[in-house]
């Protein structure tokens, strides 16, 4: 119980450091000096023995070309995998941490809602309501930075807000960061939809066996 706790409390902060704020300065020309206009992740040496060409890794991996096609919209296609990425972070805590244990109230406990999928459904007509009015509310407040994306040094996934204090201020660490931050949430996103179909087909929580 002791590791299982300290894994999700690293988890966690993870994903809180995942809204640190960034020094870096944002390049909204469209000409491309370097893939994808410099941002972290195509340095990947992760090996793809089944990618065609002579390249048998994930470095500059973008076999449908946005970003050579859509430069423009670089900053735009981060924002959107950050934010996706950051909430399947969230989302795979969110989906074992109820198997082990859950908040007061006899509508959320073991005995009401015994297997975490049903909860949406259970839950539709009030915890699932206030969740939605929390989560508009956000994204009506993030409108204004997304709004200058393009338009001064705002870089892409960054609202300022690190209240653990995690984000480094040395720029090379602040690059790992990143890239942490942007592999670990392409993990997440993959895993949230392996765990979702894994608890379906088997019908059983975490490990879904």
């Amino acid at each position: 119980m002791a590791k299982f706790t300290a894994t999700i409390l690293a988890v966690t902060a993870g994903a809180a450091a995942a809204f640190a704020p960034s020094t870096s300065t944002v390049r909204s020309t469209t000409a491309i000096s370097e893939f994808a206009n410099g941002l972290v992740g195509g340095e990947g040496p992760e090996p793809m023995p089944f990618r065609w060409g002579d390249s048998k890794n994930s470095k500059n991996f973008d076999p449908v070309g946005f970003a050579e096609r859509s430069p423009e919209w670089l900053n735009w296609f981060r924002e959107a995998e950050l934010k996706h990425g950051r909430q399947a972070m969230l989302a795979t805590v969110g989906l074992v941490v109820p198997e082990f244990v859950r908040i007061p109230g006899e509508q959320f406990s073991f005995e009401a809602i015994p297997n975490v999928l049903d909860a949406h459904d259970a839950l539709l007509d009030t915890s699932m309501k206030q969740i939605l009015l929390w989560i508009s509310l956000a994204e009506v407040m993030t409108l204004a930075a997304l709004s200058n994306m393009n338009e001064f040094d705002r870089a892409p996934g960054d609202f300022s807000f690190d209240p653990m204090g995690l984000y480094p201020t040395d720029p090379a660490k602040q690059e790992e960061m990143k890239l942490k931050e942007l592999k670990n949430g392409r993990l997440a996103m993959v895993a949230i939809g392996g765990m979702i179909h894994g608890a379906i087909v088997s019908g059983h929580g975490f490990p879904y066996l």
